[in-house]
This record gives C-alpha cells, sequence and structure tokens, in this order.
C-alpha cells in the first residue's frame, strides 16, 4: 500500500487550507499532483504585472512541490488556466512567452506536458493565471 502525504504551502496555501479546507498537494508514492497555483503572495495579493503574477505562480508551484519533496525537474504534466475576455479566441502571447520562459528556466531542458485552458473567471477576481502539476518524485535525475 503505498503512503499518502498531503501538503500545505506556507503561507498563502495556509491561509487557503484554513478558509477552504483543502492542500496544496498530495503525494502518493512517487506520484504528486498538485492544487491550482495562483500567482499570489502570501496575503493573497496578486501584482499588477501580468509577468510578476505569472512568476509568482511558478514560484508558488515550487513551494507546494517542496511539502511533499518534489521539485520542478519532478514535473511531467502542466496544466495552465488563462483568464480571456468572452469571446477572445486565443491565450495571448503574453502569457505564453512568459510561460514558456519559465519552463526553460525551471526545466533545465525537460519539457512535460503542456494542457492550457482560456477561461473567464478564476478563484480571485484579480487572478489572470492558475496553474497545476503532476510530477514523478526523481524521475528529473
Amino acid at each position: 500500500m503505498s503512503t499518502v502525504t498531503f501538503g500545505i504551502t506556507p503561507g498563502s496555501g495556509e491561509k487557503l487550507h484554513e478558509a477552504l479546507g483543502y492542500s496544496g498537494a498530495v503525494r502518493v508514492g512517487d506520484r504528486v499532483e498538485t492544487s491550482g497555483q495562483a500567482g499570489v503572495d502570501d496575503d493573497l495579493v496578486v501584482p499588477d504585472s501580468l509577468e510578476d503574477e505569472i512568476i509568482q505562480a511558478f514560484d508558488n508551484v515550487e513551494r507546494t512541490l517542496a511539502t511533499v519533496g518534489a521539485t520542478w525537474k519532478d514535473v511531467i504534466h502542466v496544466n495552465s488556466y488563462h483568464k480571456v475576455a468572452p469571446g477572445d479566441d486565443a491565450i495571448g502571447d503574453d502569457h505564453n512567452r512568459v510561460m514558456a520562459e519559465q519552463f526553460r528556466r525551471r526545466l533545465d531542458g525537460r519539457a512535460p506536458i503542456w494542457t492550457e485552458t482560456g477561461v473567464t473567471v478564476l478563484g480571485l477576481a484579480a487572478m489572470r493565471v492558475e496553474i497545476r502539476v503532476t510530477a514523478i518524485v526523481g524521475s528529473g535525475n
């Protein structure tokens, strides 16, 4: 039987756990799943800049993975959710450029699968992006 370990991200994750009752990550054996990570600081404030928000979301994924012993180098699948205006027919290059830069910076050449979805609302009104991942601990060695 596999051991199940839940992780709660320090700061923002602790606040969300207390308010809404969910964990930021779960590890079952070597497999890790995260909940969606917003680009918020520990007080749940969204940066004004889209680029800063996306970078913060990547940082929060990293912090969340660490709670269960994983890193970005273990990531095999990324789901990202991007706020778009109703009627928009694509996610903008402003989102894609920063996402690609962060993949290259954090994954050291690894190219996980990626599903990118446009949505009209996210958990907080100011949010424009949310990222969740699947990782296999040790697979990035």
